[in-house]
């Protein structure tokens, strides 16, 4: 690995993504990290994906076990975070691979990365193929075609957003919605209830959705289940659980700017030069 212009410190942390498929998303790079490593945590969907990963270096230490019933998933958080710098700081080359994309919805590694940078250690992170990803080729979805607003369920809840019922509206961890302990593995109906609220502001009851889970071993088939929003109170949901809610609405064209693009563009022909 090669050391980051300006530190002058022996230790280093580098993230890296397996993907969400086991074997199949991860790039020739980030398995070269895991390789080469010194120390590698890992934090994956499953037993199966974290034995394979221990397949690739002597020293794999699991992350999983940071994570207690009624703890919450901050503190388990800041712990995994410790146990990675405390290797950094004697000097070794620490990798933490982690499923997925290590930089979507995941606060170790850019919390990791960002403490070792702040102490003088070489660190960054390599992508992979997120859940984002999965979804978008199982649903066969374009985002540059109505546009994609992504939230986390619970965030969106939290605050006030401004929502485009004429793109695709995407919700992450759906089976945690409204959790504010961070403790929660899933929340019951009146949480879901209170999300139905707030998506009723903008969506009809009856218009369909779409809850997907991306698969994480290859025998697998993607979980698209397609209902009512109405009975999302009622569905199984869990933590890899997604809402996908697609278009609603029409896009309104905006005539104003269209008018001065066409002017501009009449404009422009008036005035070429002759060659």
């Amino acid at each position: 690995m090669q050391q980051a212009a300006g530190v002058d410190k022996v230790g280093s942390v580098v993230c890296v993504g397996t993907g969400m498929t086991l074997g199949s998303h991860i790039s020739p790079l980030s398995r070269s990290y895991i390789e080469q490593a010194d120390v590698v945590f890992v934090l994956v969907a499953d037993g199966i994906t974290e034995q394979w990963v221990s397949q690739m270096n002597s020293d794999v230490r699991s992350l999983q076990s940071y994570y207690q019933p009624d703890l919450s998933r901050m503190l388990s958080y800041q712990q995994m975070v410790a146990a990675m710098l405390t290797e950094v700081r004697l000097g070794k080359k620490v990798v933490g691979a982690f499923y997925g994309h290590p930089g979507v919805f995941a606060w170790v590694p850019h919390q990791a990365i960002a403490k070792a940078k702040a102490e003088g250690f070489a660190a960054h992170m390599e992508p992979g193929i997120s859940a984002e990803d999965c979804l978008i080729a199982d649903l066969a979805i374009d985002p540059g075609t109505y546009g994609c607003q992504h939230f986390e369920t619970s965030q969106f809840m939290f605050y006030k957003r401004t929502i485009d019922p004429a793109a695709y509206l995407i919700l992450w961890q759906v089976g945690v919605a409204g959790d504010r302990s961070l403790a929660k593995l899933s929340t019951g109906e009146p949480y879901r209830q209170l999300l139905l609220e707030v998506l009723a502001e903008h969506y009809s009851l009856t218009h369909q959705v779409i809850l997907y889970e991306a698969v994480t071993l290859p025998i697998q088939q993607p979980r698209i289940t397609r209902l009512p929003l109405a009975e999302l109170v009622n569905a199984e949901l869990d933590g890899k659980t997604t809402l996908v809610i697609p278009p609603a609405t029409k896009m309104i064209p905006n005539q104003a700017i269209l008018d001065k693009l066409a002017a501009l563009q009449a404009y422009e022909q008036n005035n070429q030069q002759p060659e």
